[in-house]
């Protein structure tokens, strides 16, 4: 009795295990979203709209279509951002400005940080950092409309 349970518990298990190959292989669990996300850890300064001052975040991963950043500071919903986010190309320190909205944000978890993660998402740029953001994701494509300004 005992062994014919084992037995059709590990046969039980080998057709989940072929199940979910079955699924990866076939494409199910692939990322559906329009714009590949890339995983970065980047420094961003960011000023709000009607806020002078600049303040630093990071960015954790990035797509054509918008970032996941990190800062300290509790920006509310809605809040449109002007960003640089700094980058290492060749030897020199460069950046690339963006305009951008918060669309989500979740208190972080980690008990030794205190802060928040954002969902922004792109509302424009000007066509020379649209490139340098390209090259930044690996020279994804897809056209954006060049910002008219903050």
């Amino acid at each position: 009795m005992i062994l014919n349970y084992i037995y059709k518990k590990i046969a039980h298990e080998k057709e989940n295990i072929d199940l979910k190959s079955t699924m990866v292989s076939s494409g199910y669990f692939r990322d559906r979203r329009k714009y590949p996300r890339v995983c970065v850890d980047l420094p961003l300064e960011y000023r709000m709209k009607y806020d002078p001052r600049a303040r630093g975040g990071v960015v954790l991963d990035a797509s054509e279509a918008g970032f996941l950043i990190y800062s300290i500071q509790d920006i509310p919903v809605g809040t449109e951002l002007k960003i640089a986010v700094l980058f290492a190309k060749e030897y020199e320190l460069a950046d690339f400005e963006l305009f951008a909205k918060i669309v989500w944000k979740k208190v972080s978890l980690r008990k030794r940080e205190k802060g928040y993660q954002y969902g922004l998402k792109l509302m424009g740029i000007l066509a020379e950092d649209y490139r340098e953001l390209r090259g930044v994701l690996g020279g994804t494509s897809q056209n954006w409309q060049l910002s008219e300004g903050f």
